[in-house]
């Protein structure tokens, strides 16, 4: 998963299927908008230099701003005052296309003007697609944590509470977070000893890990030999050494670390090929499924979601546990 950074808009564009759907909403808001505030009468300083305005009405009422570049007039008279209510209609309705009456007022003239005005707006205004990608991720950044709130509340005893789960850190503590992870995973790799020092740092605070082998056949193999490490006593030692270690992490490889450790190897192959490891990894995918959880690292701390790495990933995860000690949290 890469770091929490506003991505290039034209790569968001190619990347982001969503935002092409959008540009097109966006583009008829754009101008619509455009339009509605353009008066008949140019400004004062233009006003002077042009002859007399069209007398025919207004786009739309004058109560509406006026801009800094106004259009044709011979382009705005074409348009009458029912046909102006009906763009505010539009524009009203920038995510749900007019009406097909409402599209039959409008003559091939008309919609070809229309056409041209906002061309040349957008052409001449390109920060409108910054500005309107920028509303849009807020847009979606606010709709997905009040899911991620309610898919919370409605899984919480899985999520922080489960029995059966891997811990680090105090096991009676006040706080839980919890961290959804791959052992392939770079940016897990790299957010380990912000967890580290989460932990060490805070006596209190419960860490509780939910394996999410996404990345490889090898990270499955991994997440495998780290649970069955977990009947031994020995998870957050298995967890600590295989994000520490630089490259591929396998069976191979994660059974060479638990060697290294002292753990019972003949034990440990044996509880890798239970039905509940298995079990424990799927309820963990179904989870991350649920929580809406698609990228890796991705902690949860109360109803709160910090994903990937940032750069300051203790401090945040430290904020909220304070925050949530003062404000108090039912199941975490």
């Amino acid at each position: 998963m890469s770091l929490d950074a506003r991505p290039n808009p034209l790569r968001t564009l190619a990347e982001r299927k969503a935002l092409w759907l959008a540009v097109p909403a966006i583009a008829l808001l754009a101008g619509l908008a455009m339009i509605g505030s353009w008066s008949v009468t140019p400004p004062k300083a233009v006003a002077q230099a042009q002859p007399e305005p069209d007398p025919s009405p207004a786009l739309f009422p004058a109560a509406v701003a006026t801009t800094a570049v106004p259009p044709k007039l011979e382009a705005q008279a074409t348009f009458s005052p029912e046909q102006r209510q009906e763009l505010g209609k539009i524009i009203k309705e920038t995510a749900v296309p007019p009406k097909p009456e409402t599209q039959a007022t409008f003559s091939p003239e008309q919609k070809q003007e229309l056409g041209k005005v906002i061309k040349e707006y957008l052409l001449a205004n390109p920060e409108i697609f910054l500005e309107a990608q920028t509303a849009l991720e807020a847009k979606m950044e606010k709709e997905q944590s009040e899911k991620l709130k309610v898919a919370i509340a409605e899984n919480a005893r899985e999520i922080y509470r489960d029995p059966k789960a891997d811990i680090a850190g105090n096991p009676n503590g006040d706080i839980t977070v919890v961290e959804f992870f791959d052992y392939n995973c770079g940016y897990c790799k790299r957010g380990l000893q912000d967890l580290i020092k989460l932990v060490e740092g805070d006596p209190n605070v419960r860490v509780v890990f939910k394996e999410l082998p996404i990345l490889s056949k090898g990270s499955e193999e991994a997440s495998r030999v780290a649970i069955a490490a977990g009947r031994q006593g020995k998870y957050w030692d298995m967890h600590k050494a295989m994000l520490e270690t630089k490259g591929q992490m396998n069976e191979a490889n994660a059974l060479a670390i638990a060697t290294k450790l002292g753990l019972d190897i003949e034990k440990l192959k044996k509880d890798m090929a239970s039905p509940e490891v298995e079990e424990e990894i799927k309820k963990s995918e179904a989870l991350a499924k649920k929580m809406g959880v698609n990228g890796t690292p991705h902690f949860l701390v109360g109803d709160r979601a910090v994903p990937g790495a940032p750069e300051d990933l203790h401090d945040q995860l430290a904020n909220h546990v304070k925050e949530l000690r003062k404000s108090g949290c039912s199941y975490c």
